[in-house]
């Protein structure tokens, strides 16, 4: 998906969406995101208070086949990655009006592109933030996962556990997982321009590497305060990332630290084998670089001025104010008709209120139950999902070791082949040179020692290639069995996964009918209480009660969008 804008939570009073039912159970409270291809926003479970951001494709795209299959692809991406600095998706689905829709976690935070447009961050701050962003996509490379549209506006920073500046990275619907038929035309270009790595920019395959140089254009920015190729036609921006150099970033901030401009040229290298090999090489040099600065107050200067978080949403009473309701409405009668005497339609609609507030608790009941069952289902799928990927991930990483100890190994032999050819030459030409000569004994043995010592030279230098090239041989081999653990575990998360999503299907189902049963109950108190307050609004006795009621409505009513920002995914 291409990613939301950031946009205030003010709710639009004509977004026909709002207050629809998604899914049977997540009503959409207030649009808060637009991007490329989704519409994003805040629901409440009806009848559990949780609140989650919902993301549709939007109306006019609806038609795009392919954009079923980008969006399914987001979730299952994301998921299998399962990291930290990722963000969650909880559910996905297709409602009965053929709407694929996305439920993920519920951000409140500030867009990287917000933080950025204040101008350049303290280094200290752009190491952090980057840090964060290189170890989740370590994670997601490890397990075949490619973004592919990494931009500022694609990430967020939160706070979690008191910690500021937590990354959470956004919008994985353009990520390719390796081995997955190909869902674009062959040479289509897509992402963003600004970010996109040379070879994108030609419409070739995206790869790990093409994340590497998005965060290269990411590292730039914080550091400068500018991209490093600007540019109000696209054409133009792409011909720039497939043949320009990029400045240098002191030639911008001339106090830029060199080890930071160092890291941030090399990921901008057009040919992709001149960067980091993989995001774990880029994160052992990103931690040196954080072990080499001193302590920095950045991040008390840093928040002085930015606007303080916005609140959570409201709580929603639930249906534990129907009876409330109902108690209010029974009470209103009573006072209306203290002979009970009141009409057979009155003394049914209270007799219903009481009867569907007591359904309606018993319903949320067990659908609190259902739901909490699919939460420990997806606990206990989240923990093992972290484990394996913490397992790949320690595996990838002694594999990026063992791969860059391979290439100097190999580089070594390259250079110890050319050193044996040349010291042979040398001995060649000793030997033809002592056996072609003539004279006293004196005279030929400076002939001899030479001829000898190219020998000694050759042989020492053919031990010395024959050394590395069993240690080059031992590395590729443990490269290889890396790779092979590596790919069994992923195989084994893959089907885990499927298992997985089989099990939460069925639980889903469960908690979705139960709602809609809930949903019909709602429909009904809400008939039931208009027809008893059209019938008591008359009723002077009952003044007091009534205006009791209707403000304890209006307050609910009001439980509603906040005014506030909030960036979401």
């Amino acid at each position: 998906m291409q990613g939301a804008q950031r946009v205030s939570q003010a709710s639009k009073p004509t977004d026909p969406m709002l207050g629809k039912v998604i899914a049977g159970r997540y009503r959409l409270e207030a649009r808060i995101g637009e991007g490329g291809m989704g519409v994003v926003y805040r629901a409440r479970h009806v009848l559990i208070d949780r609140i989650v951001a919902v993301k549709l494709i939007r109306p006019d795209l609806r038609g795009e086949t392919h954009l079923r299959a980008w969006m399914l692809r987001e979730a299952r991406a994301a998921n299998r990655v399962d990291h930290a600095h990722i963000i969650d998706i909880h559910d996905i689905g297709e409602t009965g009006e053929s709407e694929l829709y996305l439920v993920m976690e519920y951000l409140v935070g500030t867009s990287l592109s917000s933080e950025l447009a204040r101008g350049p961050m303290a280094l200290a701050r752009g190491v952090d933030i980057l840090e964060q962003m290189c170890a989740a996509l370590a994670r997601a490379h490890d397990l075949g996962v490619v973004h592919r549209d990494l931009k500022s506006d694609n990430i967020l920073l939160t706070t979690r556990g008191g910690r500021k500046d937590f990354v959470k990275i956004l919008d994985f619907g353009l990520a390719h997982l390796a081995m997955d038929p190909r869902l674009a035309p062959k040479g289509a270009v897509f992402g963003t321009p600004e970010y996109m790595a040379p070879e994108q920019a030609r419409g070739e395959e995206a790869s790990a590497q093409s994340d590497l140089y998005a965060l290269g254009v990411l590292f730039f920015e914080m550091l400068t305060g500018q991209l490093p190729f600007r540019s109000d036609d696209r054409e133009t921006l792409l011909e720039m990332q497939r043949s320009a150099l990029p400045p240098r970033p002191r030639s911008i901030k001339p106090d830029v630290l060199p080890a930071a401009e160092s890291i941030v040229m090399r990921l901008l290298e057009k040919d992709r084998r001149k960067r980091f090999q993989d995001a774990h090489h880029m994160h052992e040099e990103l931690k040196a670089l954080q072990r080499s600065l001193p302590s920095s107050p950045w991040e008390g200067a840093s928040q002085e001025n930015a606007a303080p978080p916005p609140p959570p949403p409201p709580q929603s009473p639930g249906v534990i104010e129907w009876a409330s309701r109902a108690a209010l409405f029974s009470r209103m009668a009573s006072r209306a008709y203290p002979a009970a005497n009141a009409p057979s339609e009155v003394q049914s609609a209270v007799s219903q209120a009481w009867d569907l507030a007591s359904r309606a608790s018993r319903l949320e009941g067990e659908v609190a139950s259902h739901t909490r069952k699919l939460e420990a289902l997806e606990r206990r799928g989240r923990a093992l999902r972290a484990e394996i990927g913490r397992k790949v991930e320690e595996l990838a990483h002694e594999e990026s070791r063992a791969l860059r100890e391979l290439s100097s190994e190999q580089n070594e032999v390259t250079r110890l082949r050319e050193s044996v050819q040349q010291a042979e030459k040398s001995l060649v030409q000793a030997k033809q040179a002592a056996d072609q000569a003539t004279g006293t004994i004196p005279l030929l043995r400076p002939l001899f020692e030479r001829a000898g010592a190219c020998t000694a030279l050759v042989d020492s230098k053919r031990e010395q290639l024959k050394e590395h090239e069993q240690r080059a041989l031992h590395k590729e081999a443990q490269a290889r069995d890396l790779r092979r653990q590596i790919e069994e575990l992923r195989a084994q998360l893959a089907r885990y996964a499927e298992a997985l999503e089989e099990d939460l299907a069925g639980g889903r189902e469960k908690v979705a009918e139960r709602t809609r049963e809930g949903i019909a109950y709602e429909k009904a108190f809400s008939e039931v209480s208009m027809l008893l307050l059209n019938h008591l609004k008359g009723k002077p006795e009952a003044r007091d009660l009534l205006q009791e009621l209707v403000a304890a409505m209006h307050g609910q009513s009001h439980n509603t969008p906040a005014k506030t920002e909030s960036r979401v995914p």
